[in-house]
């Protein structure tokens, strides 16, 4: 414990468990909070199907107040045991879990805010943490290594644009409604996918002008992010290709696969960038 830690050791300990991914019990919490965000999601798109609403609509109500609750519990508990309260509360991650839980009290007085909640699936970054993916993104010396650090990128591309058509999908249900075609929110993601995609089979359209704008949005959007995959894969075949750099005396440099850091002396055994070792 750090001599400016005011903690209780209970705190600490608990702190541990919810902060780090490091320790067996660090890693449970975390892959039950993933498991937990990805069910709240699915509970409000199925709400938004009126089949599904109608038959099984008390049921769905009582697993959002459910999730709800326990995100709420969630939070508390991670602002009691952040080494700074304020730090964690201001900083990303801690907007995003406050407004995972925020949409669900405001429907009360706000009826139809509760399916802002699919903004809980942004909390899903935390999957970065528990599978350290960020260490293989870099990790790249011959191609298939290249491909390799790429599939990972990819991988984290697509689940990016599956996070914003969610949102996209969610706001035009928000804006268009059932009368516009826009009969539920899975219908709605559809038709991001499609105008995302520039594929556009115009078998729905928005009619407001609201709607049309976010559409045109959505369709200029989608033009930037074809070039992603592509830059992703051209980079790193040009760090898996470029053969390392040598030092003064005319040895090659090393490498560090965590963060590729080209540069590092030949007698290195740790990287100074990132501290993972070097071989």
């Amino acid at each position: 414990m750090r001599k400016d830690d005011r903690r209780a050791p209970w705190q600490v300990r608990l702190g541990h468990i919810i902060y780090e991914s490091d320790t067996p019990a660090g890693k449970a919490f975390d892959v039950v909070l993933l498991v937990a965000i990805v069910a709240s999601v699915l509970v409000v798109m199925l709400d938004s199907v009126q089949a599904v609403a109608s038959r099984h609509g008390t049921l769905l109500l009582r697993l959002e107040w459910f999730f709800t609750v326990l995100f709420s519990l969630e939070y508390a508990l991670r602002v009691l045991t952040a080494h700074t309260p304020r730090r964690y509360v201001f900083s990303f991650y801690g907007l995003v879990d406050l407004l995972a839980v925020v949409p669900t009290y405001v429907s009360l007085l706000a009826p139809g805010s509760q399916y802002l909640i699919v903004l809980r699936a942004v909390r899903l970054l935390r999957i970065f943490r528990v599978l350290k993916l960020a260490r293989y993104l870099g990790e790249a010396e011959i191609l298939h290594r290249a491909l390799a650090a790429s599939r990972w990128k990819i991988l984290v591309f697509v689940y990016t644009v599956l996070t914003v058509v969610c949102i996209i999908g969610t706001l035009m249900y928000l804006i268009e409604g059932p009368t516009n075609g826009f009969t539920s929110i899975p219908i709605s993601i559809y038709w991001s996918i499609v105008t995302l995609t520039t594929v556009g089979y115009g078998d729905i359209a928005p009619q407001t002008t609201a709607g049309q704008l976010l559409a045109s949005a959505v369709m200029i959007l989608g033009y930037g992010i074809i070039a992603v995959p592509t830059g992703i894969v051209t980079v790193e075949l040009s760090r898996a290709s470029a053969p390392p750099p040598e030092d003064g005396h005319g040895e090659a440099r090393k490498r560090c696969a965590a963060c590729s850091t080209a540069d590092l002396p030949h007698q290195s055994k740790y990287c100074y960038r990132c501290g993972e070792p070097v071989s």
